[in-house]
């Protein structure tokens, strides 16, 4: 299979290169490289996979990608993921999310691609009533990153009318592992397991009740994997369905913190259900969130000490 991955020099996408490098597929990547490639992008070079540098947003610079890899499937993980910065930037974040899968999307239709998946996140709901949530629930971010994610899943729904392309978005709970740098936009895991090897303290926004759904890096890989072989279309959760609370997660950790004011555009509580990618893709998380911390903390590199930042919060 001739695969595509978007952001594939990534968290999330460097994980996913390897698995399908590791399974015979004939992988390309299109990312802008705009930061430091990490080591094991190299690795997947040398492993035979073909590198594109191009901005999702410039479908002009994006055709020569597509038509040199000729992808069957493209897997679409490229895209703006820092809440803050959608908040205080909301016109970056949509000519990202919006018309950076737009252009994916015209240049998979191009090829004759008959399949996209896109990352799409939970941030889609806000705010909603009933927990764990499904994916018949009420689309209602709260955030300009949520909006933006959610006008492109309307995107993908339109060219797989128009145009006949199997299309799906994944919306993913919060994903934690290996390789997820403990700073800028990095998620909360992160940013407090490299405050706990280093004797840092974190800190809270609000008053620490707000949870999330913490799913680990391999078990997203996975549902990614089943889900590039699939004919499944519209949007399923990719989750735990399991609610933790920031300050749940700040002990299990042994990690002190203080708090601070809460923001604007945060989540109280998100939790989604994964029962029905269990039925339609057949994958079902299996680690379990003390086992993933235990291996997140064993990954970290020894200098995190000294490259710990000083006042993270929760994305």
């Amino acid at each position: 299979m001739r695969v595509l991955v978007t952001g594939g020099a990534g968290f999330i996408g460097s994980h996913l290169v390897d698995a399908l490098l590791d399974r015979g597929a004939e992988v390309s990547m299109a990312d802008h490289l705009q930061r430091s490639p990490k080591p094991w992008f190299g690795e997947a070079l040398l492993r035979g996979a073909q590198l594109y540098v191009a901005d999702l947003r410039d479908l002009p610079a994006l055709r020569p990608a597509f038509a040199a890899a000729r992808p069957e499937v493209v897997l679409h993980l490229a895209a703006q993921v820092d809440v803050r910065q959608s908040v205080t930037n909301p016109a970056f974040d949509a000519q990202v999310n919006v018309a950076g899968t737009v252009s994916v999307l015209e240049a998979a239709r191009e090829v004759g691609a008959r399949r996209v998946v896109m990352a799409s996140t939970a941030a889609v709901y806000g705010d909603p009533p009933d927990l764990p949530t499904s994916e018949d629930a009420p689309i209602a971010p709260l955030s300009p990153y949520g909006t933006s994610k959610a006008a492109a899943e309307w995107y993908l729904g339109q060219y797989r009318r128009l145009h006949g392309i199997s299309t799906l978005a994944l919306r993913m709970a919060n994903v934690y592992g290996p390789r997820q740098d403990p700073h800028g936009e990095a998620g909360v895991v992160s940013i407090f397991s490299g405050l706990a090897a280093s004797g840092g303290r974190a800190t809270v926004f609000g008053d620490g009740r707000q949870t999330r759904d913490y799913v680990f890096i391999d078990d997203v890989v996975d549902a990614w994997l089943a889900a590039s072989t699939s004919d499944v279309t519209g949007a399923l959760n990719i989750s735990t369905g399991i609610e933790t609370s920031v300050r749940e997660l700040a002990e299990e950790l042994d990690l002190s913190y203080d708090f601070a004011p809460g923001r604007v555009g945060e989540i109280e509580r998100s939790c989604l259900d994964p029962s029905t990618a269990a039925a339609q893709l057949g994958w079902r998380p299996a680690v379990p969130l003390a086992n993933g911390l235990r291996r997140m903390l064993g990954a970290l590199p020894s200098d995190v000490s000294r490259r710990a930042p000083a006042a993270p919060g929760v994305p």
